[in-house]
């Protein structure tokens, strides 16, 4: 039986209203509140069971509850990560044997890493040393050396990583885990997003919730910010004290409820009488949420002062008051699209990111929350083993073959899955097609991706459209 809502009708296929549009536009956490409760009207003022982010159950028992997606905007070379190829040294400057790969721009001879790999932990899978922080957790961690895209190119392999397909308008993957889990916090979005200094490429369509209600779209942050006014707009209501604002709202309350009864109803009305609660109880619960200050001087230090160590230290506050899916982003735009540079720029994006994962795991997994907690690290695809014409500093889209990891959540620690050819160049070895990774990650939150639907416009919709296999061996 499908897990589908059946309260709710489909959407009409017909022009957007402002109302329709205001639930699309994924514009902050009032709106949010705002369009979740406009597109649920019809469940306004029925117990807390009927809200659109109230805790459900899955279809089975998952060993994760919640998801945390570290997105390595732009493409991180797998060949300088986590898959290393000592014949790329061999061979370094020469042309490949078979010739390479049709490519996004013009590709010539093999290239070097500029790094060295060693083993770690007792599985010692070997982790380049730009992540040598991060590696000292690869027993939590499965890393799947197989992955497999569509397309070279940023755009569809972002909606494919994000939202199952490359081309037209489908909810995000943090959308569909949120209306089949819900939320634990009516205070907080279910579904928060990260991202310091702006948008990435296509911007919110990232994190839409599509055809979904609008309670579950993803709220922006911009984490650039250390205050809270500027990191969450209008958070703070300065010209009234939380009494007075409260006793102001408990007016307003009563006197939309007396217009109400005089109109005879309207779900309209009442979903504005709604909004306003929720934005005032989000209004006190991100007070604390988002304070860092009371966290002991010890954590700071293992995070660091970082944009990263501050998102990851946010996430993980976020996490533990019920927020189930939380997205964090490099940066705005591309940051690891290293068409050139890239042993410098590799470096240091990886340097940003080391320390603040290395803590953020060891953190959970001392809060006893890392087994419950799916971490995905990785890009939209990775990189080529050759080098981007004209010189040897650099490297193209590369959607044949390329890595990224699964930790904690109930995944198979300790353990590669796949492989590329002897250049990492295409897989060769147990392929995972991003839709698989969507149905193993949705199965170990207590779904089958093939059930987890919503009828839209006559059909029903799932995020893995009409593929997706379950990989069990990434599964403890």
């Amino acid at each position: 039986m499908a897990f589908e809502r059946a309260d709710r009708p489909p959407l009409a296929a017909a022009a957007v209203s402002r109302r329709d549009m205001l639930t699309q536009c994924g514009m902050g956490m009032g709106l949010l509140g705002l369009a979740g409760v406009l597109r649920q009207s019809e469940c306004l003022g029925a117990p807390l069971a009927n809200h659109p982010l109230a805790p459900r159950e899955p279809h089975f028992p998952g060993s994760a509850q919640r998801v945390v997606h570290l997105f390595m905007n732009g493409g991180p070379s797998q060949v300088d990560t986590f898959d290393p190829k000592p014949e790329l040294t061999k061979r370094h400057g020469q042309p490949l044997p078979a010739g390479n790969l049709r490519t996004e721009r013009r590709t010539g001879a093999a290239m070097k890493s500029p790094y060295n790999f060693r083993r770690y932990g007792q599985s010692g899978i070997e982790v380049s040393d730009i992540f040598s922080k991060t590696a000292e957790h690869v027993d939590e961690m499965v890393v799947i050396r197989s992955m497999q895209a569509n397309t070279p190119n940023h755009e569809p392999s972002l909606m494919l990583m994000n939202c199952g397909d490359g081309r037209l308008p489908r909810p995000s993957f943090g959308s569909w885990v949120t209306y089949g889990l819900g939320s634990e916090n009516q205070n907080l979005p279910g579904f928060i997003v990260m991202c310091p200094g702006g948008y990435p490429i296509v911007a919110t369509r990232n994190w839409r919730s599509a055809f979904l209600p609008g309670a579950y779209q993803g709220t922006y942050l911009n984490t650039q910010h250390k205050e809270l006014d500027k990191l969450i707009a209008n958070i703070r209501n300065h010209q009234f004290k939380g009494d007075e604002q409260r006793r102001q709202l408990d007016l307003v309350s009563q006197l939309n409820k007396l217009h109400k009864e005089r109109q005879g109803g309207g779900a309209a009305l009442e979903a504005r009488i709604q909004s306003l609660e929720l934005a005032f109880r989000m209004q006190s619960e991100a007070e604390e949420s988002f304070d860092l200050r009371r966290e002991s001087s010890h954590t700071l230090e293992m995070y660091g002062e970082s944009t990263h160590g501050r998102q990851l230290l946010l996430t993980r506050r976020l996490l533990e008051r019920g927020v189930r899916f939380v997205q964090i982003w490099s940066g705005a735009g591309q940051p690891w699209d290293n068409h050139n540079g890239l042993e410098k720029t590799h470096k240091k994006l990886a340097g940003d990111w080391d320390q603040p994962i290395a803590a953020f795991l060891t953190d959970l997994k001392q809060r006893g929350l890392l087994d419950s907690t799916l971490v995905l690290w990785g890009g939209e695809f990775g990189r080529t083993p050759v080098a981007e014409l004209p010189a040897l500093n650099g490297r193209d889209h590369n959607h044949y073959g390329f890595t990224c990891w699964l930790a904690g959540g109930g995944v198979r620690g300790g353990t590669t899955y796949g492989a590329t050819d002897e250049f990492g160049f295409r897989t060769v070895e147990k392929p995972v097609h991003v839709h698989d990774l969507h149905a193993t990650m949705l199965h170990l939150l207590g779904f089958d991706h093939l059930q987890l639907t919503y009828r839209y416009a006559g059909r029903d919709f799932r995020l893995t459209n009409v593929a997706g296999t379950v990989i069990h061996d990434l599964i403890a």
